[in-house]
């Protein structure tokens, strides 16, 4: 809701706060930035940028001012305006500030009843000619699995132009057990299903200091997955609904998205509704990455049986989802866009045993829709195209191809999958080492995979290569770990090959980052082959 400025002014001296400039700007227990601040869905001209106002009773309604600046000071300012929020959005601010320019960064904060926020920093995306680019990616962020350590090593990085989450954001799941080892408890303590529920849920998040920081450093493209609303949700159900105890599906889906989109720095998209999430970004002449929904947006029910999952009509993405990809994909490769990448939550390439996939969660469950992509892919002859998967707690790197287990000559693409933030795969090292060491003979499309740790993948991105680093942490039971490079994998242009590498270091590297240690060593070295499986940081600050 806008608010002038003489209407801001007048209700924050009845609130018997101090104007801004005079605060010493501390945070006392009444603070009303609780849950940090956050930028998203950035454009070459726009950003989200998000807080929520902490109210003192839920009722009330909050008048605010955002601010914009050149400078973290905040005094070189491009722009300001006032507004009111309440309860109808959870007393949450959304603003697209509009008329940027690109490949800019900005500095945004928040004031109300005389506090200001800590100040933000995000940056519009470039257009023309565009040399480099760096991207970190994670997914899969279950509070009560363990410490947010990943989002933590993700804030100390200087060297991001943005930061893309694909799912599992948050967990609907009580997660009791989890809480008594990890000592972090969910809020609600029961399984989200209401409204009230979902919005507590992403407020337990976002108290989180490691979360916090990382939205404050970087903007984000974040996506949902199945956890946002529950276990391998469709907009027809899930799996672990019960209409007689959870009351309507419909009612609970559409209660979890109104939360995300409240607590999200994320822009509401005319053309597909609110139901579906999958939109489009383009850096210039180097990258347009389309972020998709498979999960909402149009994905049919799941299935078990095999002759069911051949049906032609069965459809991931829905047969709009479709056709906008295919347009997409059309026009990044006749517009000369180096890399066409899809972020997204499941895994594309094939996963399974004589023609019986592991995952029918995964588009191995939906074969028809995986060769429509595939048939878009070679129609249109897309070169470079490289697929950034989460949901499955692990890393791996594959390449892509119609039948990997009959034909390896001709690959359409590369697919990485990120490990989880702390989500677990296989929880002892000797166990997930040996299931990954299996795999190497059963799936011969097949790079590189571990079960263990946790962490996000760097992407370091040039007309000439796209290298993928997988950084992980060793633990998330304790605030106190190590992070290193597992992983280093490049593909050249022109080559959808993955080719072994050494991490890119930036300028100006946090104390915390290290060149391969030795215990992860194995990974490094594995190949698919017969052979042993051996700055510009902000402090959370407000303006002065």
């Amino acid at each position: 809701m806008p608010l002038s400025r003489r209407e801001f002014l007048i209700d924050s001296l009845a609130s018997g706060a101090f104007l801004p400039g005079i605060s010493a700007r501390k945070k006392p227990g009444n603070y009303p930035f609780q849950h940090g601040v956050a930028s998203g869905d950035p454009l070459q001209n726009a950003v989200i940028i998000w807080t929520r106002i902490t109210p003192q009773n839920n009722s009330e309604y909050s008048a605010y001012r955002w601010r914009v600046a050149l400078d973290p000071a905040m005094a070189n300012v491009v722009a300001e305006e006032y507004g009111v929020t309440g309860p109808e959005c959870d007393h949450t601010i959304k603003i697209d500030v509009t008329e940027l320019a690109p490949a800019t960064t900005y500095y945004y904060a928040f004031e109300t009843r005389g506090h200001w926020s800590d100040v933000g920093k995000m940056r519009t995306l470039p257009e023309g000619h565009v040399e480099h680019l760096r991207i970190a990616y994670t997914s899969c962020s279950n509070y009560a699995a363990g410490y947010f350590n990943v989002y933590r090593e993700i804030a100390a990085r200087s060297d991001l132009d943005l930061v893309l989450h694909l799912g599992d954001y948050i967990y609907e799941y009580a997660s009791i057990e989890e809480s008594l080892t990890t000592g972090r408890v969910h809020c609600p303590l029961e399984e989200t299903v209401s409204l009230d529920d979902y919005r507590a849920r992403h407020a337990c998040y976002k108290l989180d200091k490691d979360l916090q920081a990382a939205h404050r450093q970087h903007s984000f493209v974040v996506i949902w997955d199945d956890h946002e609303v529950a276990n391998n949700a469709w907009s027809g159900g899930s799996v672990n609904h019960s209409n007689e105890n959870q009351g309507r599906w419909g009612e609970r889906l559409s209660a979890a998205v109104k939360a995300y989109y409240e607590w999200m720095p994320v822009r509401e998209i005319e053309h597909t509704g609110r139901m579906a999430l999958y939109r489009g970004y383009r850096f210039g002449d180097l990258l347009d990455l389309s972020v998709l929904d498979t999960r909402l947006a149009g994905r049919d029910g799941p299935t078990d049986d095999l002759l069911e999952t051949e049906n032609s009509d069965r459809t991931l993405l829905g047969f709009e989802q479709e056709a906008w990809l295919d347009t997409r994909l059309a026009a990044a490769q006749q517009e000369g866009v180096t890399w066409k990448l899809f972020g997204q939550q499941v895994m594309v390439s094939q996963f399974g045993l004589n023609e019986q996939p592991f995952n029918y969660d995964q588009w191995d469950g939906y074969p028809a829709a995986r060769n429509r992509l595939f048939d878009s892919v070679r129609r249109h002859s897309v070169d470079n195209w490289v697929v950034l998967t989460g949901d499955i707690h692990s890393s791996w790197a594959m390449t892509i191809h119609d039948d990997p287990f009959s034909d390896l000559s001709t690959p359409l693409g590369v697919e990485f999958v990120t490990p989880a933030v702390t989500s677990p795969g296989i929880t002892s090292k000797p166990a997930a080492q040996l299931a990954g060491a299996s795999l190497e003979s059963l799936l011969p499309h097949l790079n590189f995979v571990d079960f263990y740790h946790r962490g996000f993948v760097l992407l370091d991105i040039t007309h000439e290569q796209l290298q993928a680093e997988w950084w992980v942490v060793d633990r998330v039971d304790t605030p106190r770990y190590r992070c290193e490079c597992m992983k280093a994998l490049k593909v050249p242009v022109g080559k959808a090959e993955l080719r072994p590498s050494q991490p890119v270091m930036p300028e100006s590297t946090p104390l915390s980052m290290k060149t391969f240690d030795s215990e992860l060593a194995y990974l490094r070295e594995w190949e698919p082959a017969p052979q042993a499986l051996s700055d510009g940081m902000l402090a959370a600050s407000a303006p002065q």
